[in-house]
């Protein structure tokens, strides 16, 4: 009689491969197992310890939706959306980024073309020393300018709206307007110890179209008007002595346009001190001061 070997039950063999199943994630460390954030699983286990558990710096991004929650990659933050995934770059948002850089490569061609013009002179500068001095092609330079004289044009802009907009900044000030006089003039001898002062002083010497010259003329007129109108609110607040408002604007702001034909960079006194020491002069004039010999 043949003796048949009986088969192990099912429920014994599925009771093995569990125990197998079970030996197998025992043998694992515990950095392969999934990891999770507050209850959300996290799919990529490398983001966790050896513990298991996240770093405390990625589960404060994960937490604060910076990163992502699968533990891969963290986009960048201006990426990442309120789930946590990663959103395509905006088209508006690269169109401002790019203009943004135009601007500032604009600028650069601006205050080299100052630098140049304040060291050679306008007629004795050219478009290529200008790219030279940038390491760039000429044509870089016509991106931004359409000739020479419009680019002179531009520095003495960049130049005198340093000025305008410290008339802005002290317009609306509750303070006297011989405070506010003051600001605006440390602010124009500043721009006049600036590459851009030469410009500012001689740009109406260089040979220009009427329509530029035009402009520039008003500009400048308007500058001498703001100066005029704190002039008389000083008189008209007792913070400045009665005087003539038109020849007093002619004396402070000749004697600062002055000092763009002499101030060099380097020298022993900077912009900011030259500023100061004009206002005081101003402020207190050559009258012999209490204590001194008259």
């Amino acid at each position: 009689m043949t003796t048949r070997r009986a088969r192990a039950p099912a429920s014994g063999k599925t009771r093995t491969r569990t125990e197998g199943k079970a030996a197998r994630e025992a043998r694992q460390p515990a950095a392969g197992k999934a990891a999770a954030v507050d209850g959300k699983p996290l799919a990529n286990a490398k983001a966790a310890g050896a513990d298991g558990k996240l770093h405390p710096a990625t589960r404060a991004a994960a937490l604060d939706g910076k990163a992502p929650l699968d533990g891969g990659s963290p986009p960048t933050a201006r990426t990442v959306g309120m789930n946590g995934h990663a959103l395509p770059l905006s088209p508006w948002r690269a169109s401002r980024e790019r203009q943004h850089d135009r601007e500032v490569k604009r600028e650069a061609v601006i205050r080299a073309a100052a630098h140049a013009f304040n060291l050679k002179g306008y007629h004795n500068t050219s478009l290529d020393d200008i790219a030279a001095a940038l390491e760039v092609t000429k044509p870089t330079v016509y991106y931004y300018v359409t000739n020479k004289e419009q680019l002179l044009f531009e520095c003495f802009v960049a130049g005198v709206e340093q000025i305008r907009a410290a008339f802005r900044e002290v317009r609306d000030q509750d303070i006297p307007a011989r405070d506010r006089l003051h600001a605006v003039l440390r602010h124009y001898a500043r721009t006049m110890a600036s590459e851009f002062g030469w410009v500012m002083v001689r740009v109406e010497e260089q040979d220009l179209s009427p329509d530029m010259s035009s402009h520039i003329k008003a500009i400048k007129s308007e500058i001498d008007q703001g100066i005029r109108r704190l002039i008389r609110e000083g008189i008209q607040d007792g913070s400045i002595h009665p005087c003539d408002p038109k020849m007093t604007a002619f004396a402070l702001a000749g004697s600062l346009n002055w000092i763009a034909h002499w101030y060099r960079e380097n020298r022993s006194m900077t912009a900011a001190e030259i500023a100061d020491a004009f206002i005081t002069v101003f402020d207190t004039g050559l009258q012999p001061r209490r204590g001194t010999r008259s």
